[in-house]
């Protein structure tokens, strides 16, 4: 009778121990989830900059300094993405959005540009894929919180340490990124 109560207790622990692994794996699962989520909304606007650009392009006053900014700010965002690279993709995503920003700006001045189809169009489109990028990332970070907290609770930071979970990195913007735009100094910079 002892020996059963024994190896009853056991097979609890041993099932607790594994509900706690697969809650685990779960969560790790999540967060690339959410991750593959932003990287597909960040590969679309990818391939829309640089028809923005040879739109802006055909109008020969257009600050062609700008552009050529906005497209290395694309390549920098697309190196950290596929590196996975949170801290360098926080970065280099600010500095874009604040490149597209003069750029819509600096629009403003070219009444046909603003008037153009393709541009109109473009600029709706990536302004979408833009808001889609931010709903993506709170839900990333949200998934990343949860991991990042999980990992560190008693007991399952045991089984976290003993099967090597990571914790993650959470996408953040800079403080410029959270600040109003300030449309005077876009102007400016044009």
């Amino acid at each position: 009778m002892k020996l059963a109560i024994f190896f009853g207790v056991i097979a609890v622990i041993g099932l607790y121990f594994v509900t706690l692994y697969n809650a685990l794996v779960s969560l790790k699962h999540e967060v690339s989830k959410s991750w593959s989520n932003i990287d597909v909304v960040l590969k679309q606007r990818h391939d829309e900059l640089p028809k923005l650009v040879e739109v802006c392009k055909q109008y020969a006053q257009f600050e062609q300094a700008t552009l050529a900014r906005v497209m290395e700010a694309r390549s920098a965002v697309a190196q950290h993405a596929q590196n996975r690279n949170m801290e360098g993709l926080g970065r280099e995503e600010s500095k874009l959005r604040g490149l597209l920003g003069q750029v819509f700006a600096v629009a403003e001045a070219y009444p046909e540009l603003k008037a153009d189809e393709q541009f109109s169009h473009l600029s709706s489109r990536i302004s979408q894929l833009e808001e889609t990028i931010a709903d993506r990332r709170e839900l990333y970070n949200e998934a990343v919180n949860n991991n990042n907290v999980r990992i560190e609770q008693f007991p399952d930071v045991l089984i976290a340490r003993m099967f090597g979970f990571p914790t993650a990195r959470a996408l953040q913007f800079s403080t410029e990124e959270k600040r109003d735009v300030d449309m005077q100094a876009l102007f400016r910079q044009s």
